[in-house]
């Protein structure tokens, strides 16, 4: 795995600030009602994607994740501004402005969501595994999902399957402390949840996920495994989401205290403390760096702003992948 340097830090600083205002940003436009509809922010867990993104090889692996989607694409380099518009409902978004907030979906950068229904991408990991060992393209997914998609019955389905085939995919359960707004220690009689890749002999481990030195290590070396044709293993990254679950959550479930004592550990902060701890940029060179990534963001809503809704004779457009589709002639009719 490539080393922790000063270069890694910089741009890890960089690109979780700019994640981090992106995501405040899009609360401002939500509340503006410049994005309809759920909105659901990443605020916290930004270690997650910085260090599994560190660990990958972007020139083939890919990844699939759950409705809480804006942050991935931008790890695996979708341009920010086209992600922006997509919220937005605008023409240049990645989906054309026709699948919002929880439908992000890169092609070209390997991204397949932004999925709305719970553990719906479980399965949907594992086929794209399936179809890089089927192909031999020596490449590994990456399936992320929430502490509540763990109790799906398709996540069992998918460890038994991937196991026995030995298919090349890292599961991840993005472990937040919260399904929704209930707790982990209301939805099981363990709170371990990697315990749960036990029952297939799945490698299975738990780990800091508010550091992404810590989440890169875990990454890369469940990522060589899947690479060598070893098979898949199930990493509880536990980490801790600052905002509610989505916009309409007022977060009864949980004191102003609890999550103010959770933002000690803030990712952000400890990858900034050991910038200046090992002398990599000075206050000033990082504030100058919080200035781009303002700036930047500012940009991406401008984009936004510019940019056109889609064409209405296009709402038909993307439903059927075959042409002059049947049910089409008799709308018109």
């Amino acid at each position: 795995m490539k080393e922790f340097s000063k270069e890694v830090y910089l741009k890890w600083y960089e690109d979780m600030t700019m994640w981090r205002r992106f995501e405040d940003k899009c609360r401002s436009l939500y509340l503006k009602q410049k994005i309809r509809g759920f909105l659901h922010l990443y605020n916290g867990q930004e270690a997650i994607p910085a260090g599994f993104t560190h660990a990958m090889d972007l020139t083939k692996d890919s990844m699939i994740t759950a409705y809480r989607c804006h942050i991935h694409p931008m790890a695996m380099g979708v341009d920010p501004k086209r992600i922006m518009a997509e919220l937005c409902g605008k023409a240049t978004g990645t989906s054309g402005g026709m699948g919002g907030s929880m439908h992000i979906f890169s092609k070209e950068h390997r991204f397949y969501g932004g999925h709305g229904i719970v553990g719906g991408q479980i399965p949907l990991g594992a086929g794209i595994a399936f179809a890089d060992k089927y192909f031999d393209r020596k490449a590994v997914n990456i399936c992320f999902f929430g502490d509540g998609a763990a109790r799906q019955g398709s996540l069992h389905e998918t460890f038994n399957m991937a196991m026995n085939w030995k298919l090349p995919v890292v599961f991840v359960v993005e472990n937040n402390q919260y399904a929704m707004g209930t707790s982990v220690k209301r939805t099981a009689n363990h709170e371990d949840i990697y315990k749960l890749g036990l029952g297939y002999e799945m490698p299975c481990l738990a780990v800091d996920a508010m550091d992404p030195e810590k989440v890169a290590e875990a990454a890369y070396e469940a990522i060589e495994r899947a690479r060598r044709g070893d098979g898949p293993t199930f990493i509880e990254a536990r980490t801790y989401r600052y905002r509610g679950h989505s916009m309409s959550d007022a977060e009864p479930y949980r004191s102003k205290e609890e999550v103010a004592i959770h933002k000690n550990d803030d990712p952000i902060e400890l990858v900034k403390h050991r910038i200046l701890e090992n002398g990599w940029a000075t206050e000033a060179e990082l504030e100058t760096m919080d200035n781009k990534s303002r700036d930047f963001v500012d940009e991406c809503i401008e984009f936004m702003e510019n940019s056109p809704y889609p064409e209405a004779e296009k709402i038909y457009e993307y439903v059927y992948a075959q042409e002059n589709y049947p049910f089409l002639d008799k709308l018109e009719n």
